[in-house]
């Protein structure tokens, strides 16, 4: 029984120790298991860190990418296989960590260029902000060049419109009674029952700027109460006077010449005129050429 006994003892004592050192042994593949997933985690974060800073700087990232796939692959393949041999993922481990560090040979060599062409670019910036501030400047003062040198034409062109406006010289109102017969006087005074149609004289200067050419000639008659004698049926219409529209009482085309032309324009009313002093206004081409004056008694 003795001996049965130590038999039996030796063999439990030999089991637990096995039990034990396979327990043991359990241990340690958990622990390094745990370790080698915790390290190939890290690389993998690393690698996304390493992934955007590259294409940031404007590096290409396809081999990096194609690293990463791996990566999850073996990670995967880590957790799943029985049987792991921690020291073939070691080795990974050591080839992952050699092309993260020659990445970062390559992150410094990009950020270096990177700051070559930022270095470059600000310089072309400020020449460009000085070209441009030259540019304008240049503009401007050939905008203020042209400016000027329009308001001087204009000036110019005016004066010459000015200077070839025409001029109507010795004014006479004359009255026509109904038989046709003109009557005249030095103070142009006529009855009014004598007065069916008025005439109106005068002799056009000489002037070299104005063309010679067909030029219109509006008449306005103002009566003793300020309104514009105007009748369609008569001729009457209206022109542009400095920007405003004006009632004449009668136009009448005449071919000028620098002779010295005289104009006669007989304007035929249809109705007896009310007593009054009356003011006839001469126009052309824009500009008053000349007035003058009748009283119906």
């Amino acid at each position: 029984m003795l001996a049965i006994s130590g038999v039996l003892g030796f063999l439990l004592f030999q089991e637990k120790t096995e039990t034990d050192k396979q327990s043991t042994e359990i241990s340690i593949k958990a622990r390094d298991l745990a370790i080698t997933h915790s390290r190939l985690d890290s690389i993998s974060r690393e690698l996304d860190a390493k992934i955007a800073q590259v294409q940031q700087l404007g590096g290409n990232i396809e081999e990096l990418q194609k690293l990463k796939v791996q990566l999850e692959a073996d990670n995967a393949s880590l957790l799943k296989t029985k049987n792991v041999s921690i020291a073939k993922y070691t080795k990974k481990i050591k080839e992952y960590e050699a092309i993260l560090t020659q990445k970062d040979e390559e992150i410094a060599r990009l950020q270096e260029e990177n700051g070559q062409l930022t270095n470059q670019n600000q310089q072309l910036s400020q020449e460009n902000t000085t070209i441009r501030t030259d540019l304008d400047n240049t503009r401007r003062s050939y905008s203020d060049s042209v400016s000027t040198l329009r308001t001087s034409n204009q000036e110019l062109a005016d004066k010459v419109t000015i200077g070839s406006a025409l001029r109507a010289e010795n004014v006479r109102v004359l009255a026509v009674n109904k038989k046709g017969k003109t009557r005249s006087n030095d103070e142009n005074e006529y009855k009014g029952k004598r007065v069916d149609k008025i005439k109106v004289a005068f002799t056009l200067a000489p002037n070299p700027l104005t063309k010679e050419e067909s030029k219109d000639i509006m008449m306005r008659v103002v009566d003793p109460e300020g309104a514009v004698l105007s009748d369609t049926e008569t001729g009457s219409g209206i022109f542009s006077f400095q920007g405003r529209d004006m009632q004449y009482t009668y136009k009448q085309s005449i071919q000028y010449s620098n002779n010295r032309p005289v104009v006669e324009m007989l304007y035929t009313r249809g109705q007896q005129y009310k007593k009054g002093k009356y003011n006839v206004e001469l126009y052309a081409e824009g500009f008053k050429i000349g007035q003058g004056e009748f009283v119906v008694r």
